[in-house]
């Protein structure tokens, strides 16, 4: 078994820093595999906010599978955000934007989908999809594949459409034939779980989507600060979502999903059915 701890959005610059230490202390209790930072670390891209995030990372357990978010991106500063985009990020964060984990259980592998040419939105192009297909070709069956982008690929029936990855229809193919497993995200502020099969219906297929909020920041959009840990094995996760309890003044498990792979099509099972293995 594998257990991933998935943060995202913290925006330093933006932190509620009552949060800092006991999501340092359970993480460090979870005593993760493998950390996911799925984008959207500053608040305005600006090096002091960068500097935060680096301080506050290197207290983390690692390996450390990080991607960047729109708001790594400078907004304000043009010529930065067209001619330098993540300048700063690669300067204070990893110079590494396609970053990558492999042992003998996982795959994790990074995604940058920020781009300098919109405010909010994301992408995808093909060479990332190819270099996708590249590193998980002639990965043993067993291996679970986990891509973590910041923009997501599935959404909760009350968001924007727009909040989707822009080509997305085009890297599900190619998911498809790679057999990725989950796809890690941010970007929403909100926690979700689902599989694509509703979204994307691709003949005997179908991943699983795992939404992180925010863990860190002030901006939760009606949800409590959250985030995941992931316990994989083999055709099956089980998902963890700690939530901030502002009583206790700590994270707290809110709820626990469990799911399970038939074929290549990923599905919620009840704990019957988990438990049994079908």
């Amino acid at each position: 078994m594998r257990t991933i701890v998935h943060l995202s959005d913290l925006h330093f610059g933006k932190v509620d820093e009552e949060l800092l230490a006991p999501l340092r202390a359970l993480v460090i209790n979870v005593a993760p595999d493998v950390v996911v930072v799925s984008g959207d670390l500053t608040q305005r891209a600006k090096s002091e906010q960068f500097e935060a995030a680096r301080d506050y990372l290197d207290t983390l357990p690692g390996p450390q599978i990080i991607v960047p978010g729109n708001h790594d991106i400078s907004l304000y500063n043009v010529f930065r955000r067209f001619f330098q985009p993540l300048d700063r990020y690669k300067r204070y964060i990893t110079t590494d934007l396609d970053p990558i984990h492999v042992d003998d259980e996982i795959a994790v592998l990074g995604v940058n989908t920020a781009r300098s040419l919109t405010f909010k939105d994301g992408r995808v192009n093909e060479e990332q999809v190819a270099k996708i297909r590249e590193q998980l070709s002639g990965l043993p069956k067993h291996i679970t594949r986990v891509v973590v982008t910041h923009h997501p690929f599935d959404l909760p029936h009350t968001e924007d459409e727009a909040d989707l990855v822009d080509r997305a229809p085009m890297a599900m193919k190619v998911f498809a034939e790679c057999g990725v497993d989950l796809l890690l995200a941010g970007h929403l502020h909100l926690s979700h779980s689902n599989s694509t099969a509703d979204r994307y219906p691709i003949s005997e297929y179908a991943a699983l989507v795992i939404q992180a909020g925010t863990a860190t920041s002030t901006r939760g959009r009606g949800e409590v600060n959250s985030f995941n840990v992931l316990r994989l094995e083999t055709g099956k996760v089980e998902v963890d979502r700690y939530g901030w309890d502002v009583l206790g003044k700590q994270f707290s498990l809110i709820k626990t999903e469990k799911f399970m792979r038939s074929g290549e099509v990923w599905a919620a099972h009840t704990d019957g059915m988990f438990a049994a293995g079908i």
